[in-house]
């Protein structure tokens, strides 16, 4: 059968191979491809509908989103319109995450819009409630090591979910790890938006206190998550479960069976109405369950025997990490994982030395370690009571002064801090405009460029740490800077989808590139003739500079590119992606614009997705920062 996506068609049903209603006419495929079988969720703006994918050999079925806004106010409908391409570009960022349903494709179409993602067959906790009564403690153990590794992915991300309850948490029939769905409520979460009172969305009695008045943050989840564990505990309702005599949660009262002292004091701290009294981070709750050996072994109840069981996936995140033997026949293998920070690590830099490696982190710290052998040597923390010179904000950069004098951090709180390595202080903070997304420095030392989400890029006298000027030519966020040995020219690349090349003595553009998507990352050869980027979609592109023209394009990842380097040698290209994997191509071969998939010399991964890259002054080591949490020092072998 086929189903009409025309909202207002009396006879929807049609014959399967159909390509127009036989009612009202419209267009029964959205985009030649998406097939509706049936309608399976309605609501005031919108309908859910089963639906079959008739490009691939299969026809796998997904469901499509159908945004309709009849009968509605102008600002009602502003707002759902809103929501709902929200929603879009969260599960486009958010990548193939095993535990979040994989975006297929966003569609406008006889003026209404559609979202096609994939179809997660099994029911929502809220059903396994109704149909099996209140979980024992296991299952809501296996619940949090399931759920708070995906909060601290899509938390890595900057994204806050803001609607998590039972009816959002789907357990499959294949496979055995929940899936956290309906990102319709998700807000990026940016210094400003945080620090701002927006629209008030969630579910009654999940909500928490912070968010009830439009300022959620990261730990609203962690609330919300609280209350879904009490509520499946219990059978209850959360309004039930909290006394307003009493202001404070009653859950445990209501119990149909005890639950263990460990347990009962993690969910208790994630109930807190006070933010600063609750956990700020997956991880934190994570490291503070700790799992009774009784809880481990197959009980004999039925309610027991349908819960997923606890596999080691679902133990690691709290398993200390354990270094793999060193495999001289590899040509790259792991060599250190440092682990340290509480948030996704979203930059890494190695000193001109290569005694010092600096890290940064959605946690807002940054952590100083000796290379290679990892050692935690120094943490700058965030802004705090105790801390008052740290960032406010994730840490978006990093970069060393070629002196080694001095480490240089940019943050999405707009600020540039030059730190004293002697002294471990701030030295001094420059203003770097609406976030910082990127910096680099002179190899003389002398200049320093930032790049801010505004487009602009600010030019600074390092040694005297004036303002110079602002060049302003792309029309969205700089994602990467590149500044040549001279100091003379400078290369940036934006969302806006150019590549710009900037004459600095006279501010002027030399050449303009336009790829055909969105370029997330770039690199170039150690002679500056050649350029690679990396785009949105996972594509490799090389380019000659001196012509100012495309050579190449390579299909290299699955998720968009979120970083390139070379080698000093010029010999190893390497990428990373949002797809978890780390690329290693041999980029020896002629004029380096020869790219071409057999030229893979290896790939490496991280649990989550990559998201920064440095190579080692010699090029033998390269470090990798991950949203997992983690850093990898990976050693070089013989190519």
């Amino acid at each position: 059968m086929s189903y009409c996506l025309n909202p207002a068609c009396q006879q929807p049903q049609n014959p399967g191979e159909a390509l127009f209603c036989q009612r009202c006419g419209s267009r029964l495929k959205l985009g030649d491809r998406y097939r509706a079988i049936q309608v399976i969720g309605q609501g005031g703006f919108g309908r859910t509908l089963l639906a079959v994918d008739e490009a691939q050999p299969d026809k796998p079925r997904c469901v499509i989103k159908q945004l309709f806004l009849q009968n509605q106010s102008a600002s009602s409908q502003q707002k759902a319109t809103e929501l709902f391409l929200q929603e879009v570009e969260r599960l486009a960022d958010l990548g193939q995450h095993p535990q979040i349903p994989n975006f297929l494709a966003h569609y406008e179409q006889d003026s209404g819009q559609y979202l096609v993602q994939e179809f997660i067959d099994g029911p929502n906790l809220a059903e396994a409630l109704a149909s099996s009564g209140p979980f024992p403690e296991r299952q809501v153990r296996v619940l949090l090591y399931d759920l708070l590794p995906v909060l601290r992915f899509i938390h890595g991300c900057r994204v806050i979910h803001r609607d998590i309850k039972p009816e959002n948490i789907i357990r499959p029939y294949t496979g055995d790890r929940l899936v956290l769905v309906d990102f319709g409520a998700s807000k990026y979460a940016s210094g400003t938006a945080l620090a701002r009172t927006g629209t008030v969305i969630g579910s009654a009695g999940y909500v928490a206190p912070e968010q009830a008045i439009g300022r959620a943050e990261f730990a609203s989840d962690l609330y919300s998550l609280g209350v879904t564990c009490v509520h499946l505990l219990t059978g209850l309702h959360p309004f039930d479960l909290y006394s307003v005599t009493e202001d404070n949660w009653v859950w445990s009262q209501y119990l149909p069976e005890p639950v263990s002292d460990g347990l009962k004091r993690v969910l208790d701290k994630m109930l807190q109405r006070a933010t600063s009294q609750r956990y700020h981070t997956a991880t934190a709750v994570l490291q503070d369950l700790s799992l009774e050996p009784a809880l481990l072994s197959q009980k004999s109840d039925p309610a027991s025997r349908s819960a997923p069981p606890i596999t080691l996936a679902a133990l690691d995140v709290i398993d200390p990490v354990l270094e793999p033997a060193i495999d001289p026949s590899q040509p790259w293998c792991c060599l250190k994982t440092l682990v340290g920070h509480a948030g996704a690590v979203t930059t890494v830099a190695v000193s001109p030395d290569g005694q010092l490696l600096a890290s940064g982190s959605s946690d807002k710290n940054i952590k100083l370690w000796s290379f290679p052998k990892g050692e935690l040597l120094q943490t700058y923390a965030g802004r705090s009571l105790w801390f008052g010179s740290g960032h406010s904000d994730r840490i978006s950069t990093l970069v060393f002064r070629p002196d080694q004098l001095m480490l240089i951090s940019g943050s999405d709180d707009g600020t540039i801090k030059l730190w004293d390595l002697t002294t471990h202080k701030v030295h001094s903070v420059l203003e770097g405009g609406w976030m910082v997304t990127a910096l680099a420095v002179s190899a003389n030392g002398q200049l320093l460029v930032n790049s801010g989400g505004d487009g602009s890029i600010n030019l600074w006298n390092l040694n005297t740490e004036e303002f110079i000027g602002c060049l302003v030519k792309h029309r969205d966020r700089i994602c990467s800077l590149l500044l040549s040995p001279d100091g003379q020219t400078l290369i940036s690349s934006g969302y806006d989808g150019t590549i710009q090349l900037w004459d600095l003595a006279s501010g002027r553009i030399i050449n303009t590139l336009r790829p055909k998507y969105r370029i997330t990352a770039i690199a170039i050869s150690p002679d500056w003739r050649t350029l690679i980027s990396g785009d949105i979609q996972g594509k490799l592109h090389v380019w000659d500079l001196s012509r100012g023209r495309l050579i190449r394009s390579l299909s290299a990842h699955t998720d968009r590119v979120s970083s390139l380097v070379v080698s000093s040698d010029g010999l190893v290209l390497v990428s990373s992606s949002n797809d978890n994997s780390i690329k290693v191509w041999d980029w020896s071969r002629g004029d380096r614009t020869d790219l071409r998939s057999d030229h893979r010399i290896a790939t490496v991964r991280h649990t989550w997705g990559v998201n920064t890259l440095s190579f080692s002054p010699n090029g033998q080591f390269l470090v990798s920062g991950s949203a997992d949490e983690t850093i990898k020092i990976w050693q070089r072998g013989v190519l």
